[in-house]
């Protein structure tokens, strides 16, 4: 994954379940070896910069949760909720 940008440029164009899954083996192929607490930390420093830039809306992390959260455990789906929460109130 590039940027949460350009993971929603997908959006709106048909292809949201296989850009989810696209993004889900980018995600994948970059963080493998690495621990959950990096990951975390990699997903929400990206997307605090998208944020404060102005590039990065509710309505595109609203977006990303929804197609990520269905491919997570619900301890994981929760710490993505609380994520996209904290995000939400950034800017």
């Amino acid at each position: 994954m590039k940027d949460f940008n350009t993971y929603s440029k997908e959006q709106g164009t048909g292809k949201a379940e296989s850009g989810a899954e696209d993004l889900a083996k980018q995600m994948a192929r970059a963080f493998e070896g690495k621990g959950e607490a990096d990951i975390l930390r990699a997903i929400y420093k990206e997307a605090e910069k998208g944020r404060k830039a102005g590039t990065l809306t509710d309505a595109e992390l609203d977006n990303f949760y929804a197609a990520v959260a269905p491919m997570l455990d619900g301890a994981k789906r929760k710490k993505l909720e609380q994520i996209v929460q904290k995000l939400k109130k950034t800017k």
